[in-house]
């Protein structure tokens, strides 16, 4: 992200910026408002972080004129303990977070990270919306195992249903695409279908992402907004992550779901809509209701209809389907005209069938995609698959052993140096991880290598999967 950094300490103003270039973001520094003023006209920035007191133009002023100038810009607001009630007053104001100083930089980067990913999420959301507006929809659910033909049929059973559904399942295992073919294979298939994903917003946005708001709304509101809602209106509205919606949005998600009205924020006038609603969570909403997180009445409404997803580990027979159908889609046409397909080893494809998948099929998906990049045109082996699922391979080989797993190999062999230098690295970084607890910051200091090639190395080792636990 472009991301513009403003506090009058030097030294803190240096430690930050030099941080999240580390992360990978582009970044611009004033010592004061003033400065910080004269940037925000010159440039449109992704994030402005800031500090409360500052010369000459504050930091809530900075943020009010960037909710005013750039309402997509985010705004984290950095403050003393003794000025918390300052950043309350931001949060009102449309602050996507604050920070209350000392604070560790992992939480700073958490943040960071967090709204880096609300954007991508956006970004994809109107891709995704520009796509399915241009061509029909189409079935993607692929699978032979009696487990998904029975959610094939539940789906073709209740599509033609205007009751609001809940899809439940392990993460990675579809759901989005079950909203999809229950929005194509229903009457409203004509009409929009508009996902939203309710743990991408902070708890100050969600209200306005989904019910729109009038001009003046709110500070930084220079523009009448639908919402989701009024988006979908005719349509289908697709909620994933449900369960993280916050209890306030809850309330008034109950209230559209029983009169069929919005009201937009700043305004009492009431707007009809006509949405069916399809749901998801990885979660168990029981249990969220017993614990007061959810509304119980709210539950019993999205929960009217459910389609439960297997895990993947659970479908007997898909993975070949599954394999064949992500390979298939990096097939490339040589000069020839001849379509060609990457091909598995017989070894690399024994791990892939012997590994359970907790991520399920979009971790099948991005192991195959990076076997592919890594294989270039040539045949994918197991080096070129993560080190996790590698060491699934039958016959004890391993790619790369976790610490502490033996690494003795098969009388006779002799790994590539290449690969046996990838194999102590990728250890030698697990062992690094582990002794931080999966502090990054503290990993790459211990190290000796900037936070940038610790995350670039977690990328290309899949460590982010295999490692579930990390801190961020």
């Amino acid at each position: 992200m472009n991301i513009l950094v403003v506090d009058d300490d030097p030294e803190l103003r240096q430690s930050l910026a030099e941080v999240l270039k580390d992360a990978g973001h582009e970044i611009t520094v004033a010592a004061d408002g003033r400065a910080a003023m004269a940037e925000l006209a010159a440039t449109t920035f992704d994030t402005v972080l800031s500090d409360v007191q500052l010369p000459g133009v504050d930091g809530l002023t900075l943020l009010r004129t960037v909710r005013q100038q750039a309402p997509l810009t985010d705004f984290i607001l950095m403050t003393a303990h003794a000025n918390l009630g300052d950043a309350i007053a931001a949060l009102k104001q449309g602050a996507a977070d604050y920070l209350t100083k000392p604070f560790d930089l992992d939480e700073l980067l958490h943040q960071i990270g967090r709204i880096d990913s609300a954007r991508s999420t956006r970004r994809e959301l109107t891709e995704a919306r520009r796509a399915l507006a241009l061509r029909p929809p189409v079935n993607r659910i692929i699978g032979r195992s009696a487990q998904m033909a029975k959610v094939q049929t539940r789906v073709e059973m209740i599509a033609h249903s205007d009751a609001a559904v809940l899809v439940t399942g392990e993460t990675g295992t579809g759901k989005e695409l079950v909203a999809q073919l229950l929005h194509a294979r229903s009457p409203r298939a004509g009409k929009p279908f508009v996902a939203v994903n309710c743990a991408a917003f902070p708890e100050t946005l969600i209200e306005a992402e989904l019910f729109g708001f009038e001009r003046g709304a709110f500070t930084g509101a220079v523009n009448k907004r639908e919402g989701r809602f009024r988006a979908a209106d005719g349509g289908t509205l697709f909620l994933d992550e449900i369960a993280e919606l916050p209890l306030s949005a809850q309330a008034k998600l109950l209230r559209v779901l029983q009169d069929g009205i919005v009201e937009p924020l700043g305004t009492d006038t009431a707007v009809n809509v006509d949405v069916r609603l399809i749901s998801a969570t990885h979660r168990n909403l029981r249990e969220h209701v017993a614990k007061g997180s959810f509304r119980e009445d709210l539950y019993y409404r999205i929960n009217v209809l459910d389609v439960t997803l297997p895990p993947l580990r659970d479908r007997e027979g898909d993975l070949p389907l599954l394999i064949a159908f992500f390979l298939d889609g990096f097939a490339e046409t040589d000069a020839q005209g001849v379509r060609r397909t990457p091909t598995l080893s017989s070894d690399a494809y024994a791990a892939l069938s012997a590994y359970a998948f907790p991520g399920n099929v979009r971790e099948l998906d991005h192991a195959i995609e990076r076997a592919v990049v890594l294989a270039g045109r040539g045949e994918i082996t197991l080096d070129h698959l993560p080190a996790i699922i590698a060491e699934a391979a039958p016959g004890g080989r391993v790619a790369s052993p976790r610490p502490g797993a033996s690494s003795i190999e098969p009388e006779g062999f002799v790994m590539p140096l290449v690969a046996a230098a990838h194999q102590f690295e990728e250890a030698h970084l697990r062992r690094a991880i582990a002794a931080t607890g999966g502090k990054r910051v503290k990993a790459a200091e211990l190290l000796g290598i900037s936070r940038k090639s610790l995350w670039e190395k977690m990328r290309t080792y899949d460590l982010e999967a295999a490692v579930p636990k990390l801190q961020a």
